[in-house]
């Protein structure tokens, strides 16, 4: 039921049972909140709260569609939820488009009463930024984990492989839906490389290391440091490096490290293109570890297609202010909202049957790595 209405997994990693665990374990709490002296919300809704001097208690649908009570499909804080979970409808905030003057913020805080006029999640946000409109468009920030979201039309579209399904954003009254899917640790792989490890120095080390060899001579790493997130969702697995002969130096287990992120990614791309029917038109990439040269063309290598790096990777940041000033009218339409010109793109260049021996050398250290086999 909850991932037929809100597109997510059962886990206290969403709102709805720390809420409950709130209501039930905080003295007074239940009584205060039938007062309508508790409010809930996530960030946006207190910053908006703050901003606006306790006149706005909003959300956008995105952000409620992360709490585990919003319906996805009606679009509407779902009624049976709250009744399971015994969570008063009365705290939770109004949802409002992502794109929309919501409120003014308060004259006191910033000189002058602005409009507060978007609102989104930092990966829906992303995605606006990257300009994926369309049906199949994608985007991946490569950070310390990797987040990847497929644009999937006005429809949602439900996952049989652990992605969560979730609204992108509400624009001009049009509800857009995405797939996520959640890689739990990629940059955070070069990370134990240089701290735990002590194998390179800083981060931007492990790709000079890495190119000193032609590949990683059989090695693979499986981060799996807390387990593995989409589309396997084992929370048992652990970390394994497989393949090390009396030939493997440190060079082969960073190259491995680096290359992890882009099978993980792959892993993630496959299970995607199988739940919404969607073809992967080309992926855009942000985040710091995108930086990596190396990394970039091995991920266009396994999957098969180019991947576009632009020149301003604060793809956040530039979704929000799409998202705004399409609301003020600064831009009156989607086709008008500025393109980035300076985009690097790399291009596939291996072979069919290299592709899949290295990816199915992937899988097997994947089963070697989760618990149970």
């Amino acid at each position: 039921m909850i991932r037929e209405k809100t597109g997510l997994v059962l886990d206290a990693y969403f709102s709805a049972t720390k809420i409950r665990w709130m209501l039930d374990n905080i003295p007074d709490a239940r009584t205060r909140a039938a007062r309508g002296d508790l409010a809930f919300g996530t960030v946006d809704t207190w910053l908006t709260y703050r901003l606006t001097g306790g006149r706005a208690h909003v959300t956008d649908p995105f952000n409620a569609s992360r709490t585990m009570l919003y319906n996805i499909v009606r679009r509407c804080w779902d009624e049976d939820l709250l009744a399971a979970l015994d969570i008063p409808a009365s705290i939770l905030p109004k949802v409002v488009p992502s794109s929309g003057v919501i409120a003014e913020t308060a004259p006191e805080h910033l000189g002058a009463a602005l409009p507060i006029a978007g609102m989104a999640g930092d990966q829906q946000a992303a995605l606006f930024g990257h300009r994926c409109f369309a049906p199949g468009q994608t985007k991946n920030t490569y950070g310390t984990g990797c987040f990847l979201l497929m644009h999937t039309g006005d429809r949602p579209a439900f996952s049989g492989g652990g992605l969560l399904t979730t609204v992108a954003w509400e624009t001009d009254g049009k509800t857009e839906y995405a797939l996520e899917g959640s890689v739990f640790v990629a940059g955070a792989t070069i990370q134990c490389l240089r701290n735990q490890l002590g194998l390179i120095t800083d981060a931007a080390a492990s790709e000079t290391l890495a190119q000193s060899v032609p590949d990683t001579g059989g090695v693979y790493l499986v981060p799996a440091f807390a387990g593995l997130g989409a589309p396997y969702w084992d929370m048992h697995a652990r970390g394994i490096l497989t393949g090390l002969t009396r030939g493997t130096t440190r060079a082969h287990i960073v190259r491995a490290g680096l290359e992890s992120i882009a099978y993980q990614t792959c892993d993630v791309v496959e299970r995607m293109g199988a739940d919404a029917g969607l073809r992967l038109d080309g992926l855009r990439v942000d985040g710091g570890a995108s930086a990596n040269d190396l990394l970039m063309q091995f991920q266009s290598d396994l999957l098969d297609t180019p991947v576009e790096r632009p020149a301003i990777t604060e793809s956040t940041a530039l979704g929000a202010a799409f998202l705004a000033g399409l609301a003020v009218g600064f831009w009156k339409i989607h086709a008008a909202l500025p393109t980035q010109t300076q985009i690097r793109r790399f291009y596939p260049q291996m072979d069919t049957a290299t592709r899949q021996r290295l990816y199915a050398g992937w899988k097997d250290a994947v089963k070697r790595a989760m618990s149970g086999r």
